[in-house]
């Protein structure tokens, strides 16, 4: 019997928003829909700021921007409510996301959503994305504590059964390639709306574009 080597790749742990949809945008046109209802304008590094986060951090950050009270609940249901009606309107793959969750699907290779968006948004973005492509999800108000801590993805990883140091984690935030690397994963990023800094366990691309199973299984080597 072969030996499985130490290295082997025992599963891909996929980010959502940023990483396989271009979904930034649409939350950025939420955002500033929230903004003009409350009558002002979220500054740009704000917003950069959000990126990553869970929603509780989000909306704080986005309150304290405006100069407004501590109603955070009122503010998340209005933005939920609206990017739920943008992504059931539009919801593009960033390139060559989509041909690596089949690739990686195909080759029985085990896989998980780690996403801090909530279960219920999450669910308006599983027909594009493809529930059946996932084993296990992830979301931002499962865990106790959401990216950069590394209990989303030590979460993902002992649903699946594997061990985190053996998995690539594929993200586009540095708050999220902060939590994988923190739980032991090798991150590739692809940044979409804010920079990716260099990291010890980090390769950085511009895209998903080209990236293949044997790729990834290069990067634990």
């Amino acid at each position: 019997m072969t030996e499985t080597p130490p290295w082997a790749l025992q599963a891909v742990l996929f980010d959502m928003d940023g990483t396989l949809v271009d979904s930034e945008k649409l939350w950025q046109v939420a955002l500033d829909d929230l903004a003009a209802h409350f009558g002002g304008v979220l500054s740009a590094p704000t917003r950069a700021a959000m990126v990553g986060t869970n929603m509780a951090v989000s909306m704080r950050l986005f309150h304290d921007d405006l100069g407004l009270g501590d109603d955070l609940l009122t503010s998340q249901h209005l933005l939920e409510t609206r990017v739920k009606e943008l992504f059931t309107l539009e919801l593009p793959w960033r390139l060559g996301a989509q041909e690596l969750l089949h690739e990686v699907r195909a080759a029985g290779v085990p896989t998980a959503l780690v996403t801090a968006t909530h279960r219920h948004v999450v669910e308006v973005m599983l027909p594009t994305l493809g529930a059946e492509h996932f084993d296990v999800v992830v979301t931002g108000d499962e865990v106790t504590h959401s990216k950069p801590h590394p209990e989303p993805y030590l979460t993902a990883a002992s649903l699946l059964g594997v061990d985190p140091t053996r998995c690539v984690a594929i993200e586009d935030s540095p708050t999220g390639a902060a939590a994988a690397e923190a739980a032991g994963c090798t991150v590739l990023a692809v940044p979409s709306e804010v920079v990716v800094p260099p990291g010890e366990r980090r390769t950085i691309r511009d895209s998903l574009t080209g990236v293949d199973l044997p790729y990834l299984r290069g990067l634990l080597t």
